[in-house]
């Protein structure tokens, strides 16, 4: 048996907080050695950021009791014995429900009330209230406790067939997905809009977020899941019964809700749960398998996607064997076949992303540093021939040599009229970055497609709406391209006259890629496009649920836009540090020079001590480029596979 899902993540975590602390005695060293400056102190605190805060969310989608909260009580938290996620027969798990852990906030359910959806503000703008929802605090090391207050998110209640439309439950023209009534004409809906647990689970602890979806109609009555949440997970679970296969029901929410045009399908795993349900006595267990693949074969067909990444399973008896310690019960299960998928296949391509990520931030590091260590090799072997120059001289030449350095440090002084005119063009390019991506921009193009939503009746033009919305977003990013090449151009032709003319090694970095913030207007574009096909028409008639798709939206763009800004920014800070720091250092320099020169003059031996001082600076500084070189390597080795501390011969 592979490495377990638990068991990958908590290496990864491990792999995480060892990078972390290496990452933190680099920047020490870096300090100590004075090679720290603004551009590089930046890229060591994305660099730890990125390990530290990397969230890593799986999310388990499926129509209503198909298993999904007994498969999440199986692999996440047999641990504590008995069942955590309410998971009885019927419908269970009534809202969606985010699993996660912040230090910050003590162990508790946080749940929101169903009545918040008569109001236009979005999820993430709730969760920006916390005082409007309801919070049971939860102990840790009571399983019992844990069981009883998880319970409370299957909680329900009765209303009338307008609440139950202006709660966005009943629709008139789509009868099949309507809630049943009841004797009295009341219909069931649930009580809570989204739960929140915060738990200090070791997975949770270590960066795993899981979100525990309801069904068809629940999903579809909340846009935020399918337009935001559900996309941004880096693996979607979606279960089916083994004894049904693909029903209806269950394609519809693969087609509307996981599977986009262009998508790539490898983040996406099929579970075939309840497969104890074809465990006959009268069959031989050939037979009970030969059923099973011929479901996955056809589930794979029907679904589009390759056979492997269908697997079967049974929930309850994996739980039941995990619980019981029956580890032939277990095997039966093949619970440790998905946690095999889930570990080698998800996290192992997670682990890749990150890796390659990180071994770039630490090469552009290295690179950066080291530029900074040869501009103080550079001015050391200025200083030392400068010097060796001077040996048997007489005064008047010493005297010479003085005013020809200070000549030389005025020159260089008044090169700064230069310098902050290129500073000036820069800002203003820059200031027009920001203002093509900020939030004001964005907020006038949320309310143009506002007003296109609120049109009364169907809105028939919405696709050719958003279509316009998503090309105007686009063309932003485009000019931002075009203002970040024409930054880059002007400070390479600065960059190289100032190599030339003052013996500087300053590099102007790649200019800044859009792509992939496209990639991502692609990606939120076709999520929320495929939203507005004929399932969702009655629902967007409702201008309080256009109202919140829109806030959705704006959300997620937000989140693009300030990514965009971050990086672009970090760019620029990169390349104005690195003139910063050589301008600096030059005239540092400038300033040693003139001493040395002065203490040469007043004293016959200054001239030789000088010199060996000089050497000896120039051995500390071999001896940190060194350093360096080992620091960085070792970092770098640790993003490769072989060094997570997992097996990857699957991934």
């Amino acid at each position: 048996m592979g490495t377990s899902f638990n068991e990958k993540f908590d290496q990864h975590s491990v792999w995480r907080r060892e990078f972390a602390l290496r990452l933190k005695l680099l920047a020490q060293w870096l300090q100590d050695q004075d090679l720290m400056d603004a551009s590089v102190e930046d890229r060591l605190h994305r660099l730890e950021a990125q390990v530290r805060v990397d969230k890593v969310m799986v999310a388990f989608v499926a129509e209503f009791s198909r298993g999904k909260s007994e498969l999440i009580n199986a692999i996440f938290f047999a641990g504590y014995g008995r069942r955590i996620m309410p998971a009885s027969a019927g419908r269970t798990t009534m809202c969606p429900t985010e699993m996660g852990f912040d230090a910050e906030v003590p162990p508790c359910l946080r749940l929101l009330p169903i009545e918040t959806r008569l109001h236009p503000q979005s999820l993430m703008e709730w969760r920006m209230v916390p005082e409007k929802w309801e919070r049971i605090d939860l102990e840790v090391s009571n399983p019992k406790q844990l069981s009883e207050a998880f319970a409370k998110v299957a909680e329900t209640r009765r209303v009338t067939q307008e609440e139950a439309r202006a709660l966005g439950f009943w629709h008139a023209q789509s009868s099949d997905s309507n809630p049943v009534p009841d004797a009295n004409g009341l219909l069931e809906v649930p009580k809570w809009r989204h739960a929140l647990i915060n738990i200090a689970h070791p997975l949770l602890k270590q960066g795993l977020v899981i979100l525990d979806t309801p069904g068809l109609n629940a999903i579809g009555a909340e846009p935020e899941l399918t337009v935001s949440l559900i996309p941004q997970a880096q693996a979607v679970v979606f279960i089916l019964g083994a004894d049904t296969g693909v029903t209806q029901s269950d394609l519809s929410i693969w087609r509307e809700h996981l599977v986009e045009d262009g998508q790539d399908l490898s983040t996406r795993l099929v579970v075939l749960n309840k497969i104890d349900t074809l465990w006959d006595a009268l069959d031989s267990p050939q037979e009970v398998q030969a059923q099973i693949e011929r479901q996955k074969r056809s589930s794979a067909e029907i679904l589009g996607i390759t056979q492997d990444q269908v697997v079967a399973v049974s929930a309850q008896k994996g739980l039941v064997g995990k619980v019981k310690n029956d580890a032939a019960l277990l095997k039966r299960s093949c619970l440790d076949q998905l946690e095999d998928a889930l570990s080698h296949d998800i996290m192992g391509r997670r682990q890749k992303i990150l890796g390659a990520a990180v071994a770039r931030g630490i090469a552009a590091l290295r690179g950066e540093t080291g530029r900074f260590v040869q501009v103080r090799r550079r001015d050391l072997t200025e200083q030392l021939l400068e010097l060796q120059g001077l040996q048997g001289k007489n005064k008047p030449v010493i005297k010479n040599m003085r005013a020809r350095v200070a000549q030389e440090q005025a020159e260089f002084d008044a090169a700064g009229v230069k310098i902050h005119a290129v500073r000036s063009v820069h800002m203003k390019l820059m200031r027009e970055i920001f203002a093509l991506l900020g939030p004001q921009a964005l907020k006038d193009e949320m309310a143009q497609l506002t007003g296109a939503l609120k049109q009364k009746g169907f809105k028939l033009g919405i696709k050719r709406s958003y279509g316009e919305t998503f090309e105007r977003l686009r063309a932003n990013v485009r000019e931002v391209h075009v203002k970040g090449l024409e930054i880059h151009a002007m400070l390479v032709a600065t960059f190289l006259q100032l190599n030339t003319e003052y013996g500087f090694s300053l590099q102007v970095p790649d200019e800044p890629q859009v792509e992939p913030y496209l990639n991502d207007l692609d990606l939120i574009e076709r999520s929320h496009v495929q939203y507005l096909g004929i399932s969702n028409a009655f629902r967007l008639a409702q201008p309080e649920f256009a109202d919140r798709l829109v806030r959705a939206l704006s959300n997620r763009l937000r989140s693009v836009n300030e990514t965009a800004l971050s990086d672009i920014e970090a760019w620029s800070k990169s390349a104005a540090s690195q003139l910063d720091s050589q301008l600096r250092e030059r005239r540092k320099n400038f300033v040693r020079r003139l001493e040395a020169i002065d203490r040469i003059a007043q004293a016959s031996t200054g001239l030789d001590e000088r010199i060996a001082e000089i050497n000896g600076r120039s051995a500390e500084l071999d001896q940190a480029e060194r350093k360096l070189v080992e620091l960085t390597d070792s970092l770098l080795q640790m993003t490769t596979p072989a060094r997570f501390g997992v097996a990857m011969h699957a991934a």
